[in-house]
């Protein structure tokens, strides 16, 4: 890799690093490339990137995004993206495979704990909650729709 090609790669890390709630850095060592395209598509449903980066630029473009902190070892595959989508997306992943590990993660502006990936990871979606919202205000129409049926259908065996 070029000079050229690192400072763009660097730059593009950067601009995506800015713009994300949630990055969480995992181990993969030992995974089989098709289990690493597996992470992708269901990473790619989810609006998430998913990157392997030496440590070394992901290092500097984490630092030019303000988001530093992060012990980079080994090798390591990145995830970002909307913090409780990437969450998700992780935390399924790695319950499926035991060769991915998610090791460290910045979410919501600071350097965070494996059980608060897991933990957002176990919260519903955006939408899972308006659905929930809309139940709650639709059962009391949906309520009284049902009793005057009933007293309808009452009164109709009356007479």
């Amino acid at each position: 890799m070029t000079r050229d090609e690192k400072s763009a790669l660097i730059s593009e890390l950067t601009e995506s690093f800015s713009n994300s709630d949630g990055i969480i850095v995992s181990d993969f060592k030992g995974l089989v490339v098709k289990k690493i395209e597996e992470l992708r598509q269901q990473a790619k449903e989810q609006d998430v990137k998913v990157q392997v980066v030496k440590n070394t630029l992901a290092s500097i473009a984490l630092k030019n995004a303000n988001k530093d902190g992060m012990g980079l070892k080994d090798t390591n595959i990145f995830l970002w993206g909307d913090s409780l989508n990437v969450s998700k997306v992780a935390a399924k992943f790695e319950e499926k495979n035991e060769k991915f590990v998610i090791k460290t993660a910045y979410i919501d502006g600071e350097v965070c704990s494996i059980d608060k990936v897991k933990a957002l990871s176990k919260m519903p979606s955006r939408e899972e909650l308006l659905a929930m919202l809309l139940q709650v205000w639709n059962a009391p129409i949906q309520n009284f729709t049902i009793g005057l049926n009933a007293l309808r259908e009452k009164k109709e065996e009356i007479a």
